[in-house]
């Protein structure tokens, strides 16, 4: 059955862009390889990323700055970073946004690489924004590349367009979560910045920007560290849970291979002494 809605859609896709490649094995062994989400999916899932990555490129260029190539990757990248915050939501359509522009490099305000303000590595907004995400590249990789340290920029802004897709950017996704939570979200989230200021978190410090950053960068935990969260944060990780509609901690608990088991990486060597997070 998923064999067959993966075809119609591969054929849809080419019907409507004919220069538009169809999926491709190796892309799937580049998500397996790359994106930890993704390799957690059963089988049945994973066909499901592939199609929803599909139609979100459909509608969704991905596109370079001035010296900057566009590989498949980095588009399956993206896609991969709109796609596992809204994962629990499967009609979910990002209708603000159009076109996500790589950078080089991280870039300031203006869009400028390589000044000593160039220290943004990840942009959505209003005005002349509206629409439109900047990235850098390299930053893009490397939220994938390393998803043990909490951050992952394509995932913080594709969470700043959920929060905006009710009109504001605040700090509480209205369009997943009824309006009455929010005086409690709220709340908790004040306690949790005066923490942040205090330095008695592991939250890091640019949570404590403002609320909309706030819901941005422990979103990037959220996806990357449940576990971590949910041990550290309990009342933060059922939130977020529940805004997401996904308990990834229990996942992962699930998924975790014992410490004498072969490593899941293929490298040979046991898991404690291999890929084995050091906390």
């Amino acid at each position: 059955m998923f064999q067959a809605i993966k075809s119609f859609l591969q054929s849809l896709f080419m019907k409507q862009d004919p220069t538009v490649t169809p999926w491709l094995e190796e892309w799937s062994t580049y998500l397996n390889n790359h994106v930890t989400f993704y390799r957690n999916l059963n089988a049945e899932d994973k066909q499901k990323f592939e199609q929803r990555s599909l139609l979100f490129l459909q509608t969704t260029a991905v596109e370079g700055a001035v010296n900057v190539d566009i590989t498949d990757q980095d588009k399956l990248l993206v896609a991969a970073s709109a796609l596992i915050p809204v994962w629990g939501f499967p009609n979910w359509h990002y209708l603000n946004i159009k076109t996500v522009y790589l950078l080089p490099a991280s870039f300031n305000d203006k869009f400028e690489c390589g000044t000593p303000d160039a220290r943004i590595t990840g942009m959505v907004g209003t005005g002349p924004m509206e629409g439109k995400m900047a990235l850098s590249k390299p930053a893009l990789h490397q939220g994938f590349a390393n998803d043990r340290d909490k951050q992952n920029v394509g995932i913080h802004e594709f969470v700043h367009l959920i929060d905006m897709a009710d009109g504001d950017c605040d700090g509480f996704p209205e369009r997943v979560k009824h309006f009455e939570y929010c005086a409690p979200w709220f709340d908790l989230v004040q306690y949790k910045i005066s923490e942040v200021e205090e330095n008695k978190s592991n939250i890091r410090q640019y949570a404590a920007t403002n609320k909309a950053e706030f819901l941005a960068v422990t979103s990037e935990y959220f996806f990357e560290r449940p576990k971590m969260l949910k041990q550290k944060h309990p009342k933060l990780y059922s939130y977020l849970s529940d805004f997401y509609q996904q308990n990834l901690a229990e996942i992962e608990a699930d998924i975790q291979p014992r410490r004498n088991s072969p490593c899941p990486c293929g490298s040979g060597k046991k898991y404690k002494r291999c890929c084995l997070p050091k906390l």
